[in-house]
């Protein structure tokens, strides 16, 4: 009698960074079968799948599953996991079936990683994408930077400048008292240094988010960046 691996139900929640975090953005967490499995695993480590990866298509989705295995962070410890170590998966599609194995926790070698699981890929495909339509935990900083990223890709700001955005480019630069966006991109092809550039959206609680996003993408949609932007 052929015997099938059970089916497990993916979940994502969104989690603000804690106040002294390096990374500002919101991180996002997988929960399996109701399980939070990073607390299990790494439990003094951060989420590396920070709101701004999700600004794109579904393909570039941090969580996304394709034919091909890749391999994917899924913690830090606020920092390189090069450096401090974090929790890593593969994950690729098989048909109608999405897998995640290989797992590795490079903090604490001794901490037992899950077992290969297997989520049904019409669920998995939803879970991500409901996890990205939902806004009710944003606070206004991060609304901005959803709104921004959205904006820039609807003008083809890259294109009449020749400016390609960094990889995160679009993101929670500051919280609490001063909230701020940044927006980071190099000014020619080559990505170095010297191209380097970028923008800051100081965000208020005084007017509507969407008005400030409209105001500001305006704004830098009609300068030179290598004349108006910040730079090193």
């Amino acid at each position: 009698m052929e015997h099938f691996a059970p089916v497990s139900v993916l979940a994502l929640r969104h989690v603000l960074p804690h106040p002294k975090a390096l990374k500002r953005g919101a991180g996002i967490r997988p929960l399996i079968d109701g399980r939070d499995v990073l607390q299990e695993v790494h439990p003094d480590g951060d989420s590396s799948c920070y709101q701004e990866t999700w600004f794109g298509s579904p393909e570039t989705w941090p969580l996304w599953a394709g034919d091909e295995p890749r391999r994917v962070e899924l913690s830090n410890n606020d920092c390189d996991t090069g450096c401090c170590g974090g929790v890593f998966v593969t994950i690729q599609r098989f048909g109608g079936l999405v897998e995640w194995t290989d797992w590795q926790n490079t903090d604490d070698i001794c901490v037992p990683v899950p077992p290969e699981i297997h989520f049904e890929a019409a669920q998995y495909d939803a879970g991500l994408a409901r996890a990205v339509a939902d806004h009710s935990w944003e606070e206004p900083v991060d609304t901005a930077a959803r709104l921004l990223a959205h904006r820039i890709a609807a003008t083809g700001w890259s294109k009449r400048w020749n400016c390609r955005l960094f990889s995160n480019g679009i993101c929670v630069r500051e919280r609490g008292e001063s909230p701020a966006v940044s927006m980071s991109f190099a000014t020619d092809d080559s990505g170095r240094m010297r191209g380097y550039r970028w923008y800051v959206m100081p965000v208020s609680v005084q007017e509507p988010v969407e008005d400030q996003v409209l105001r500001f993408v305006e704004r830098i949609t009609a300068t030179d960046p290598r004349e108006n932007a910040k730079g090193p």
